[in-house]
């Protein structure tokens, strides 16, 4: 690139990052904020394209040339259901930022769109780097699923919260559904064996006993559970939602042949409760080797601004699940705690916004072209 490295605008970036905040966008409700952040881009004369996939949504892809694109920096826009609708808002208390989505991911976000812009102000060059906005990253990734579908590219850079250390391998997800349908009845008439709750409790016992002594590695989480609302009954159904996260290699495959193992042999403790599993999402981990034009470009900034290379494995799924399964190479660096995501005190410190926008703009003014 023929020009100097250009300055990020510390104010613009707080401005955006609090507006950013205060606009509600849970996955499914995007509208808002797609739409403030297209005006947004155009008034900063970014040429923007609405990448539509159904009637209501779609992504924001900001590319000089959408046909020659070797990176794209990756952000989603929205978060999940917000724990308290009187207190979602942007709050700042000494330098410490608090919000719905601050820490994931939308400080990533607005990091990176500052990054962007700070680069497409001072240079009409063609440079092979695009942003990409997504949605619906909170519930089943549709948006990253809509983009590779239509753009190319070999690498992205997701600003996932890393506390900005880059995550080359990825763990693996498995979201599991066990349902248990039986007979409804009088709640004086309930039986041992009976009760389709009482299933799917021993059920997940069984599958965490398992989990505990066979496979430590894993991290088990019962999500949801509910019956239908029978009153004074014994229900007729019971479901139960359980999530699973991997380590980046871990096979996948065995642990389902076991769940249902489990299934089977405890099926038959039940009278007239029919037991059944499915497997809704299974997204496989993985490990990248510290080679590459992106992975030498983050080296590269990393030792220019005096920063030690360590890199780590990021212990959630996200859209870097669906871009590796469609074949592109994924590498997540983003501002903020994974600890501090979906709780109540979601927070994240503003100058590390500041320094991820300025690790975003350093990776797109180094990256290689051609």
């Amino acid at each position: 690139m023929k020009v100097s490295k250009p300055e990020i605008s510390t104010r613009r970036l707080q401005k955006l990052f609090e507006k950013m905040i205060d606009i509600y966008s849970p996955s499914g409700k995007e509208e808002e904020i797609l739409d403030y952040l297209y005006g947004y881009l155009k008034r900063h004369r970014l040429t923007v394209e609405k990448q539509h996939f159904d009637d209501n949504r779609h992504n924001l892809i900001v590319a000089r040339n959408p046909e020659n694109i070797d990176l794209a920096l990756l952000g989603h826009i929205d978060t999940v259901v917000a724990y308290d609708f009187e207190k979602y808002g942007y709050e700042e208390e000494n330098g410490t930022i608090y919000g719905l989505g601050s820490a994931d991911m939308k400080g990533g976000c607005a990091a990176m769109i500052e990054a962007f812009l700070s680069i497409m102000e001072k240079t009409d060059e063609e440079i092979p780097v695009a942003l990409a906005l997504v949605v619906g990253e909170e519930e089943d990734g549709d948006g990253a699923e809509a983009l590779v579908k239509e753009y190319d590219f070999p690498w992205a850079l997701i600003g996932e919260p890393t506390n900005l250390v880059p995550c080359l391998d990825c763990y693996g997800y498995l979201e599991t559904n066990i349902v248990a349908k039986g007979k409804r009845m009088h709640a004086s008439m309930a039986k041992p064996g009976a009760n389709p709750i009482e299933a799917i409790l021993r059920l997940i016992s069984g599958i965490f006993q398992h989990i505990e002594t066979n496979r430590p590695e894993i991290v088990f989480n019962i999500r949801d559970m509910f019956s239908s609302q029978a009153g004074f009954f014994v229900p007729d159904h019971c479901e139960s939602w359980l999530d699973f996260h991997f380590p980046p290699t871990y096979p996948i495959g065995e642990i389902m042949a076991e769940m249902e193992e489990i299934l089977d042999t405890r099926e038959k403790n039940f009278s007239n409760i029919e037991v059944a599993v499915k497997f809704n999402t299974v997204d496989a981990g993985y490990v990248l080797p510290e080679k590459g034009p992106l992975v030498e470009t983050i080296q590269k900034v990393f030792a220019d601004r005096s920063i030690e290379w360590v890199s780590d494995s990021f212990r959630s799924h996200s859209d870097a699940n669906r871009l590796w399964e469609a074949g592109i190479r994924p590498i997540l660096l983003g501002p903020g705690q994974l600890e501090m995501a979906h709780s109540p005190e979601e927070c994240i410190r503003f100058d590390e916004v500041q320094k991820a926008a300025e690790i975003y703009r350093d990776i797109i003014f180094s990256f290689p072209r051609g």
